[in-house]
């Protein structure tokens, strides 16, 4: 945790709301204040929060965190990918009553893709592996009408020209996480839960491992 008074008091304030919302003290919290200081860290959530929170309301959870995740994975972050897979992962378990096609594992493993046994695949090349796994994920999982959903966004996030309300919106998951994306792999944040308030459902996570582990 930062010295200082205000790193100290911003990271816990932070750490505070994850808690509420995720019963989860968030390991990425620290380094954002670490990086950008605690007035704009706290500004930053302030301003950024309710909308997402409102997204996940219209939306709902499986569109919303399978785009957070797709974005982290190609961005390159771990920390962000697996909160927001695992959330994906759940949710779909508990609403499907099957598991995913790809386990959140498999998810955050399309960080390092590439083709053949490159270990420093090419970063356009790795995006675009990434992308098109992920996307066949989706039609695997009974999930096909997410895959534009999920191409829009990207097209957002470099074209930054929105064109309706749902275009906003994938913008702004697009913005939030390119910052969170760059806070996480500068401070090589540590993975730790959903981040979800799934998170608290401690008995599905429990059958949702066992499935995974075919017990």
């Amino acid at each position: 945790m930062g010295s200082s008074i205000p790193d100290r008091v911003a990271t816990r304030m932070l750490t505070g709301v994850s808690s509420k919302l995720w019963d989860l003290r968030a390991n990425l919290m620290e380094d954002i204040v670490d990086q950008h200081g605690p007035v704009r860290s706290v500004s930053w959530f302030a301003k950024n929060m309710p909308a997402y929170e409102k997204i996940l309301s219209e939306w709902g959870p499986l569109r919303t965190h399978f785009i957070a995740t797709a974005l982290s994975v190609v961005n390159g972050c771990e920390y962000c990918a697996y909160g927001h897979a695992y959330a994906f992962q759940l949710h779909y378990f508990e609403q499907q009553d099957r598991l995913y096609s790809i386990s959140e594992h498999d998810m955050i493993k399309l960080i390092n893709t590439g083709d053949g046994d490159d270990a420093a695949p090419d970063e356009e090349r790795r995006q675009e592996a990434a992308k098109q796994a992920l996307a066949q994920s989706l039609i695997d999982s009974g999930l096909p009408d997410e895959v534009p959903v999920m191409e829009r966004a990207f097209e957002l996030r470099d074209s930054r020209d929105p064109q309706s309300e749902d275009d906003k919106r994938l913008l702004h998951l697009a913005d939030m996480f390119l910052f969170l994306n760059s806070c996480g792999i500068k401070g090589g944040a540590v993975p730790d839960g959903a981040h979800d308030p799934i998170n608290k459902n401690r008995e599905l996570q429990e059958r949702y491992r066992e499935v995974r582990a075919g017990i």
